[in-house]
């Protein structure tokens, strides 16, 4: 990726000019300034980005966020942590970061793994507390245990059903040949009016029971949690949690035998990549496309 000096006109962030300059002064976080000749106006590699405006480095924000989706961790646990280190951080600063920056982790994952599973679906839902009510949560896995999709619905029916399975086939790119559910009576229509009547649609007794065993992950997860106050929260933050859970999977089938080693080092490697394709999104700016492949 190339950097460059002039950013097109059509994509000035305040203007149309063309009349851009590097200054030599840069941010408190070291981040690249620049001047409008036409508008008069100062911005940085920052400016119209999610991190716009944001006092703290990118790579302590992405820190946080991988943290509190990962690991069992409150908001003030993340703050605790962050103030032996010498960053005093409210626990209500860390739930904004999450607010923002958790959907921007899993839409670039989501995009990610286009293409990447097998045409045998296994689909699921589970209950989600929020507020003391249930929630349903559907889940998608292929045969691999790969994620395929995830929707978060406060009713379980047909036109439900029939989202869920329209986004995972946009997510993935292609229609699987076999899925297997259980017997919710919503699922046979929305299989044949989204997927088409060629799928085999499979509802064996027990068949179903490996991504019965993958909903642990989440709940989980959620349970030192005690449920969300909202719909709106928990759909991002289990849609996003997920995500990740899937990026540092490391069984490629159910049954490998991974050692603890092996597993550190894919797990490092995973969080490094991670971190440098989300530290360069600073620079994206998808309405100034001033980042150039």
């Amino acid at each position: 990726m190339l950097f460059m000096n002039v950013v097109t006109p059509s994509y000035r962030p305040h203007c149309s000019s063309s009349s851009t300059l590097e200054r030599k002064a840069l941010t408190k976080q070291g981040y690249k300034c620049y001047h409008c000749r036409n508008c008069s106006k100062f911005f940085n590699e920052r400016t119209l980005s999610p991190f716009n405006l944001l006092r703290y480095p990118s790579e302590l924000i992405f820190k946080v966020v991988t943290w509190r989706l990962r690991y069992k961790l409150s908001l003030r646990d993340l703050s605790e942590l962050l103030m032996n280190e010498g960053i005093t951080l409210s626990h209500e600063t860390v739930r904004e970061w999450e607010t923002k920056f958790a959907p921007v982790i899993e839409e670039e994952l989501r995009t990610k793994r286009k293409g990447e599973a097998t045409k045998s679906w296994y689909v699921d839902e589970t209950l989600i507390p929020v507020k003391k009510e249930k929630h349903y949560y559907y889940r998608a896995i292929d045969n691999r245990g790969r994620l395929v999709a995830t929707t978060f619905s406060k009713v379980r029916d047909l036109e439900t059903a029939e989202n869920f399975f329209k986004k995972a086939v946009e997510t993935i790119g292609h229609k699987p040949e076999k899925v297997t559910t259980d017997k919710e009576v919503c699922y046979p229509k929305a299989i044949d009016r989204v997927l088409g009547r060629t799928v085999e649609h499979r509802t064996i007794r027990y068949l179903n029971n490996r991504l019965e065993q993958d909903h642990r992950g989440i709940k989980q997860r959620i349970k030192p949690m005690l449920g969300f106050k909202s719909a709106a929260s928990a759909a991002r933050f289990t849609g996003a949690f997920d995500e990740l859970r899937s990026y540092f999977r490391v069984r490629e089938f159910r049954n490998d035998i991974v050692t603890a080693m092996k597993r550190r080092v894919h797990i490092k490697g995973q969080f490094l990549r991670l971190r440098k394709q989300f530290l360069a999104t600073k620079l994206i700016w998808k309405q100034s496309e001033m980042l150039l492949v």
